[in-house]
């Protein structure tokens, strides 16, 4: 089994599912959706140093109570390293269960 260390990117083809794994660990969520915007954002400045951009919806209990900033931290905690290794730009929507605009899943 081939290791990737910690400051080192992951390959692109495993950045989603990764992604995935740690918010599912940390946040135990009623629904999640991931969508690589990548492809999106070629030719894009930021984008030139391989990471990717994504698009994450999510909701969780562990967002009861919590503003819109602390939702988004605890989001960024989760992702611990990905966001300096893997992740250029990350679009959150963090909802708690039955808030209004909350996705259902």
């Amino acid at each position: 089994m081939n290791a990737t260390p910690a400051d080192s990117p992951l390959p692109r083809g495993q950045r989603a599912a990764a992604i995935e794994a740690r918010l599912r660990g940390a946040l135990a969520p009623t629904f999640l959706d991931l969508v690589d915007d990548s492809d999106r954002h070629r030719g894009h400045a930021g984008a030139a140093d391989g990471r990717s951009h994504f698009t994450v919806r999510v909701v969780s209990a562990a967002f009861v109570g919590l503003p819109p900033i602390a939702r988004h931290r605890r989001i960024y905690e989760a992702l611990g390293p990905l966001m300096a290794t893997d992740i250029h730009a990350l679009a959150i929507g963090a909802w708690a269960p039955g808030e209004p605009g909350a996705p259902a899943g």
